[in-house]
């Protein structure tokens, strides 16, 4: 995490760093045009060169993922724009910090200096604390710079975001990173000791994240290595970086949400690379295995019954076995619902079917199909004139079996794919038998 610190943000570009700071505290980049990665925002067309360019910066929420340069950006833009610069984290910070930095911020603005505020983490701030930022905001005293790497739309109280704008740093993309560790080596005035497949691979286990990289560029410099590293000498030398992934936020959501459409759209090789993203992450697997379940019954239904089968039995091979090997029955359950026919028509059905019994309320059945366990139940019609169907031709009396009060309705459309497809032709040939009945 970034030290914090209150100071004018032009006094700090003009400090020397300590000889041993950090490579990635030396690289901070000095201007905008030093940054990586964020073109669409510090470009000439980008939301903040157009505020700089203007002379009035708003109050801005930075939205990415770690190492993105979030912190970085909050600094430049202060000394852009000759504001005095404040950082907190709130990690760290409680209402007795907030008050001292709205008090000194007020003092600055009677003297003409307006405060650029900087939080990090401000999603951790809760929705009362939140809200002591508003009238500061409102009132100009300071300009807010909040950074997090949660959806703002979940995380942050609706009227503070009403008062920012919310900006989307992109995770670096590979030459993005390349260029860092090319800044890297320029500081430092030697090469990395790797290969170009291992410079590739250390690039692809920063997984997106700049401060990442440069912590294990830094290391790689520390060290005296004779000959470059190769990706697998690499590998064993430094450890790779977990991916980004929160159980109960939005990383969860949006892989499963890839998942769920992944196999909705018999896509097999990107479910399974969504399904290995969030085992390989430390998702719980019988999470994913109740999803899969769901999706059995949601996105296959009767187009393929095996489905459903499969599911549950890669979540009793899972109970049984365990990890890691019972993660293969679940894989192995992904990969028939991906490939399997798809319907949506059960549930479909059951979402009219629903509905209608909401609305019906209490209609009685016809009292032909009624049991009739009592002498008085038998002698007020309950059972009378019952069809038996096994006792009709083709297994199929044609009764009735709605309401008197209802129109008989549609709820179940099977497709033309897959086991429905017999289904649907079972359906027609008995629709065919009932007019025959009637008439």
């Amino acid at each position: 995490m970034d030290d914090f610190f209150t100071n004018d943000a032009s006094q700090q570009a003009n400090e020397q760093l300590p000889a041993n700071a950090p490579l990635a505290e030396q690289l901070r980049p000095k201007n905008l045009g030093d940054v990586v990665g964020q073109d669409h925002l510090v470009g000439e067309d980008g939301a903040l060169k157009r505020m700089i360019v203007a002379g009035r910066l708003s109050s801005i929420i930075f939205w990415g993922p770690p190492g993105t340069g979030k912190t970085s950006l909050a600094r430049l833009l202060a000394n852009e724009t000759d504001l005095y610069f404040t950082a907190i984290s709130a990690v760290f910070s409680g209402v007795a910090d907030l008050k001292k930095v709205f008090a000194e911020a007020e003092q600055r603005q009677r003297i003409g200096k307006q405060t650029l505020l900087f939080v990090d983490e401000i999603h951790r701030f809760n929705r009362s604390q939140q809200d002591s930022f508003l009238p500061y905001v409102e009132k100009g005293t300071v300009i807010l710079v909040g950074a997090t790497t949660e959806n703002p739309s979940f995380e942050l109280n609706a009227a503070l975001l009403s008062r920012t704008q919310v900006l989307i740093l992109n995770r670096l993309d590979s030459p993005a990173l390349g260029q860092l560790l090319t800044k890297a080596e320029e500081l430092t005035g030697s090469d990395l000791p790797i290969t170009d497949g291992a410079r590739e691979a250390l690039i692809a286990s920063a997984d997106g994240d700049g401060r990442f990289l440069l912590n294990q560029a830094e290391t790689l410099f520390s060290l005296d290595i004779p000959e470059p590293l190769d990706p697998a000498a690499l590998a064993k030398l430094l450890h790779r970086r977990m991916a980004v992934y929160d159980k109960d936020r939005e990383g969860h959501y949006n892989l499963i949400s890839a998942l769920h459409k992944s196999l909705r759209g018999s896509d097999p090789q990107a479910a399974l690379y969504y399904l290995a993203r969030m085992l390989v992450a430390g998702e719980e697997p019988l999470y994913v295995l109740r999803r899969i379940v769901r999706f059995a019954s949601e996105d296959i239904g009767i187009a393929d019954p095996q489905a459903l089968v499969q599911a549950l039995a890669a979540k009793d091979a899972y109970d049984f076995l365990g990890s890691p090997e019972g993660e293969l029955a679940i894989a192995q359950a992904c990969l028939y619902c991906a490939t399997a026919p798809k319907s949506n028509a059960v549930y479909k059905a059951q979402k009219a079917a629903w509905k209608s019994a909401k609305q019906t309320g209490s209609l009685m059945p016809p009292q032909n199909i009624l049991n009739a366990p009592t002498k008085l139940m038998k002698d007020i019609g309950y059972g009378k004139d019952y069809s038996y169907d096994h006792e009709s031709d083709d297994g199929f009396s044609g009764d009735n079996y709605w309401p008197a009060e209802m129109e008989p309705a549609q709820f179940y459309e099977p497709v033309d794919r897959g086991f429905e497809r017999k289904i649907r032709e079972r359906l027609a040939y008995w629709d065919k038998l009932k007019h025959e009945i009637d008439r």
